[in-house]
């Protein structure tokens, strides 16, 4: 959080070549070059370039259970170190520190048996928590691997997929359906997630020898985790490199027969990068990025969804400890 933003905002090539790592972190680079119409050598110069300065990072997150959305009021001064409890949890998929009524919110992935140990003890236990919000996330509408800010067209999308419909996954990436966590991972499965953790582009011949298994084994378990959507690949990228510096959280409360509609507005919108229907008085949980605040502004005072809008609370993001399961770099050990 005290890490100041890269000055570097990354050009329309290494944009559109970030938004197909987010697509498919695990893509190689003659899929990406051959769905961007562009050079080979220049998507593998340009691409690996980024990966090289950290401004893109590829990795993985096992999934551990279903989504439980938590905001969380500190003790005075205490922001910094409850939201960085809560990102060195190995369950945490992002956390934020944000202005208004909660100083915190994070996603946590927990198995719905395991809910109220999360509540009554986990959270409260936490030093500095002075009180939590728990919304368990009951449908994800949008979430960061199909956020790629607009820049892609619907045709470059479907060859990045494999000819799947824009806004799906890839055949060999991420499916989003939920996982509650029931049962361990084999031991080589856990090896070949901890070695994606790291570095979510290891090759499978890296991964076949961190696992001590064969190459194709480590291909059809890979694959296999993924469709089961045991193990999720993420490109986490800063927004400021895509120049949208300016981030919020929107907590919508909708006509309820409108939800749908209003979820619909905000998936196409370029500067929604996730959005989740959760629990509570609020239906929805929004993160958003703006290239300034006047776009912010006017995203929640003009866009048309507002119409079946009831409320629409505004929080900035003053700091991002954890994204796509991925601490920031200041926070690695």
């Amino acid at each position: 959080m005290d890490a100041p933003h890269t000055g570097f905002v990354a050009d329309s090539l290494d944009r559109r070549i970030i938004s197909a790592l987010q697509i498919d972190g695990r893509a190689s680079w003659h899929g990406i070059a051959t769905a961007l119409g562009e050079p080979e050598r220049t998507v593998v110069r340009r691409g690996t370039r980024l990966l090289d300065s950290g401004l893109v990072r590829i990795g993985a997150m096992a999934v551990r259970g279903r989504s439980t959305v938590i905001g969380v009021r500190c003790a005075p001064g205490q922001a910094r170190v409850v939201a960085t409890a809560l990102a060195r949890r190995p369950d945490c998929a992002f956390v934020q520190v944000l202005t208004g009524t909660w100083d915190c919110v994070a996603e946590v992935q927990c198995p719905r048996d395991r809910l109220a140990g999360l509540v009554m003890d986990e959270l409260p236990g936490l030093p500095g928590v002075v009180r939590t919000l728990t919304l368990p996330v009951l449908r994800h509408v949008r979430t960061i691997r199909e956020w790629h800010a607009g820049l892609l067209t619907e045709a470059e999308i479907s060859a990045l997929t494999g000819g799947a419909p824009p806004g799906t996954a890839p055949v060999s990436a991420d499916v989003s359906s939920p996982f509650d966590g029931a049962g361990e991972l084999s031991r080589a499965d856990r090896l070949l997630v901890n070695a994606l953790a790291e570095d979510g582009r290891c090759t499978f011949d890296e991964l076949a020898r961190v696992a001590g298994v064969s190459e194709a084994t480590a291909r059809r378990r890979l694959g296999a985790l993924r469709r089961a959507g045991r193990v999720r690949v993420r490109a986490v990228i800063e927004p400021v490199l895509l120049g949208l510096p300016v981030e919020a959280v929107l907590w919508v409360r909708a006509v309820p027969a409108e939800v749908d509609a209003v979820t619909a507005a905000l998936a196409e919108s370029p500067h929604v990068r996730y959005v989740s229907f959760v629990t509570g008085e609020r239906q929805l949980l929004v993160l958003t990025a703006f290239p300034d605040e006047a776009a912010l502004h006017d995203f929640v005072t003009r866009s048309s969804w507002l119409r079946e809008a009831m409320s629409v609370d505004v929080s900035m993001v003053l700091g991002s400890l954890k994204r796509g399961g991925m601490l920031a770099p200041w926070l690695r050990d």
